[in-house]
């Protein structure tokens, strides 16, 4: 390529303030695509572009395009500057494609594409959605989704129809300072890929080219306290190994082949027909099994030779420690990766659905765990969960309680819901601990909750999320079922929403669980002494 003779090495670039250049330079500043990319001018340099890359440890910079090269020069502490002319189209002046070549000390030379140039790959409407608590489908919107573009400049080699493959990172931190991404792709040095705040939505954005399916990262956060934290994804749909923290990037190409099972779902309600079901810790069910489709060559068998309509796993969520069976969440929308990626459990929930057995998962909407690579504290504030101390710690289970008043909150876990419906064809979810949501002096002894509004010890906003969780699930995925694990006597629990209950299809029957096996466990000559075991349950009939 031949070097632009084209442009006045005279020319100044577009100014840039000083303040917001270090900040820049520091990976600081709230909008680096405003300052970093490329930058029409205007007025006197109508027809030039400004391009401006932080390549904190280069020797030198070049810039290409299709038409030539430009060299950049060091403009302050890392940031290159280097003016090109723009492309003429039938609108005005554009900002070509360009490619950024770095040397660095040694000679090495890297061409990389600059994810400064990209548009937000989140749409305003998204985050208006979010911000309301409205977007059903969540995760399209937040976390880390791989991407193809066009690639005009055909790639290295300048072949035709090549496209550009990254990533999109996408993540809200309302209260953070700064958020980068971070992983082995830029040595875990944040500098390099810093977010951009999207307006006042607390949404952070930014797209990387060559990020691609496998890759390890997380998002590094200046805190509301100034303090740069390591977190992982909220929304990440998969995460290492425990006790390693980093979340993977993913993309799914299971072909799904339970078309018939899912037509007749769509078409039957849940509720009429006859269920029988087996319950299954997957990690433990059988010494031997490693992964979900050893699983599924084994446990599908199984439950069918023995009867049973559907399974019921324990949570399949990601949860650090395995001592907690699940039951501590932190990764919502990360199957358990002990077992092996999203696409094996699909690879066993389509095995059970061919078999005619429909499977069921224990979901955990009310409280997580305070590891701190997670949820917890996430933007430096109770963000997640609910900062009022006598609301936002579960004394039982020293974990921490949903914010459920928060809207961005209620879509995050609502939206979750409909994911494992939607996205692995999951037939019912067992929501657990509902009593626990139910009541603000649950396992709590007096000074130690506050009443509602209204003077009584419901916790109304985890009541109207509950409603909301149910409805939502219901109305976008016919044919599933809502199962409340709930042992108080609190009324209309599979009530409908519109007669003020709170929706559920069905109650788990704790009684079976533990009053029925009991009665079993007892001797035959002592069970006479027993039979208020056996109809105790029928009293939450």
């Amino acid at each position: 390529m031949a070097t632009y003779t084209n442009i006045n090495e005279d020319i100044a670039p577009v100014p840039v303030n000083q303040s917001d250049l270090s900040a820049v330079s520091n990976a600081t500043f709230y909008n680096p695509h405003e300052v970093l990319g490329g930058h029409l001018g205007s007025g006197d340099h109508a027809g030039t572009v400004t391009i401006r890359v932080l390549r904190p440890l280069a020797k030198s910079v070049t810039i290409y395009t299709q038409k030539g090269t430009a060299e950049a020069r060091h403009e302050f502490n890392g940031v290159f500057v280097a003016v090109i002319a723009a492309e003429k189209t039938a609108d005005g002046w554009a900002v070509p494609d360009y490619r950024v070549c770095t040397t660095y000390e040694g000679g090495k030379s890297v061409m990389e594409d600059d994810p400064y140039r990209y548009l937000p790959s989140i749409g305003d409407m998204d985050a208006y959605l979010f911000g309301e608590g409205r977007h059903e489908r969540l995760w399209e919107a937040l976390g880390a989704r791989v991407r193809r573009y066009d690639d005009p400049m055909g790639g290295a080699d300048g072949a035709p129809g090549h496209q550009v493959v990254g990533t999109s990172f996408t993540v809200w931190a309302p209260n953070a300072h700064a958020v980068r991404v971070v992983g082995n792709f830029n040595s875990w040095d944040g500098r390099r890929h810093a977010m951009r705040e999207l307006g006042s939505s607390g949404i952070w954005e930014i797209f990387i080219p060559g990020v691609k399916a496998g890759e390890v990262y997380k998002y590094e956060l200046l805190n509301a306290n100034h303090e740069w934290k390591m977190k992982a994804d909220p929304m990440e749909r998969s995460h290492e190994i425990p006790p390693a923290t980093g979340s993977i990037v993913v993309e799914s190409d299971h072909e799904w082949n339970d078309e018939a099972w899912m037509d007749h779902r769509r078409h039957t309600d849940p509720h009429a027909g006859p269920v029988s079901i087996y319950e299954v810790h997957a990690g433990s069910w059988k010494k031997g099994i490693g992964n979900y489709r050893e699983l599924a060559d084994e446990l599908v068998d199984y439950v069918a030779k023995e009867g049973f309509t559907h399974v019921e796993f324990m949570p399949l969520t990601e949860h650090p420690f395995s001592g907690s069976w699940g039951y501590q969440v932190t990764g919502y929308y990360a199957v358990d990766s002990r077992l092996g990626n999203p696409d094996d459990f699909k690879y066993l929930v389509d095995k059970f659905h061919r078999a005619g057995i429909g499977v069921i998962m224990d979901w955990v909407p009310a409280h997580f765990p305070k590891d701190d690579f997670a949820l917890g504290r996430f933007d430096g504030t109770p963000l997640y969960e609910d900062p009022d101390p006598l609301r936002g710690e579960h004394p039982d289970w020293g974990t921490y309680v949903f914010n459920f008043g928060r809207r961005e909150v209620r879509n995050f876990l609502v939206a979750n819901a409909c994911f494992w419906l939607d996205e692995y064809h999951i037939d019912a979810l067992r929501v657990d601990a509902v009593s626990s949501m139910l009541y603000l002096d649950y396992s709590r002894k007096p000074g130690q909750w506050r009443p509602n509004i209204y003077g009584g010890r419901e916790n109304l906003e985890a009541i109207d999320f509950l409603k909301e969780a149910n409805a939502t699930a219901y109305k976008s995925n016919p044919g599933v079922m809502m199962i409340a694990e709930e042992s108080t006597a609190y009324p209309g629990i599979t009530a409908p929403t519109d007669a003020g209950g709170l929706g559920f299809g069905l109650k788990w029957n704790m009684g079976w669980m533990h009053d029925t096996l009991q009665y079993l466990h007892e001797t035959p000559i002592n069970r006479k002494w027993h039979h208020n075991e056996i109809t105790f349950s029928m009293v939450y009939a």
